[in-house]
């Protein structure tokens, strides 16, 4: 997937100065503008769906309506997802819960606030990229942690998997270890477009809206 050239994102938090403070970041970045600014996950809503950016910024806990409300509602209304705006969830909280509900909403990364400002430039040109932005110390969690303590999965978790093809689930579960594309293409001795056709296959047929949430899908249902 081809990054655009220039990334416009939505800024979205309750605090006015961490608001200022990340697009001033942003917008220093010569391949990055902030296209507007949000206060909760109620505007949030409002002024993606008018504006359109390729990446929302957003605070996962805010009064009113916060980010995992706000992703629901986008989703819902078909502006999250590939082809649409991806969203970048920021906390200063390093908690699974979090983590787990902001991915499987349809996240596309997660970064704790306290990153470096490289980091976060990082991860927006990941996002909107359509890549999986996640923190060091959530990538690990999520790649090598806790899979003895997984949730059960879900009847409905398993019927997302049901018209994946072998080889798909293959690219799942390469997905879940955290692989690239790139690695992913070596390891299975085909084309690196070979790779992002099954990518897309299977974020289509199991409704993922990003690559981390299939990582999460998978995590739950894979052995």
């Amino acid at each position: 997937m081809r990054m655009p050239e220039q990334i416009s994102v939505l800024v979205v938090d309750d605090e006015p100065v961490i608001r200022t403070g990340l697009s001033v970041i942003l917008d220093s970045q010569s391949d990055i503008t902030v296209a507007g600014t949000a206060n909760d996950g109620e505007e949030a809503v409002e002024v993606c769906a008018r504006l359109r950016p390729d990446v929302l910024v957003m605070d996962i806990r805010m009064p009113r309506r916060d980010g995992l409300w706000a992703l629901g509602e986008l989703g819902r209304r078909g502006l999250l997802g590939p082809g649409r705006s991806r969203a970048l969830m920021l906390t200063t909280f390093d908690l699974d819960a979090y983590v787990d509900d902001a991915l499987m909403a349809g996240a596309s990364g997660f970064l704790l606030k306290n990153s470096s400002y490289e980091e976060l430039a990082a991860a927006v040109r990941a996002a909107a990229a359509g890549h999986s932005a996640l923190s060091p110390a959530v990538t690990q969690r999520i790649i090598q942690g806790h899979l003895s303590g997984r949730r059960r999965p879900s009847d409905h978790d398993l019927a997302r998997l049901r018209d994946l093809t072998q080889r798909e689930v293959d690219v799942l579960r390469l997905i879940r270890d955290g692989l690239s594309n790139a690695e992913i293409a070596d390891l299975l001795v085909v084309s690196l477009h070979t790779v992002k056709t099954h990518v897309s296959r299977v974020l289509m047929k199991t409704g993922c809206q990003s690559r981390a949430q299939a990582a999460v899908l998978a995590r739950n249902t894979l052995s």
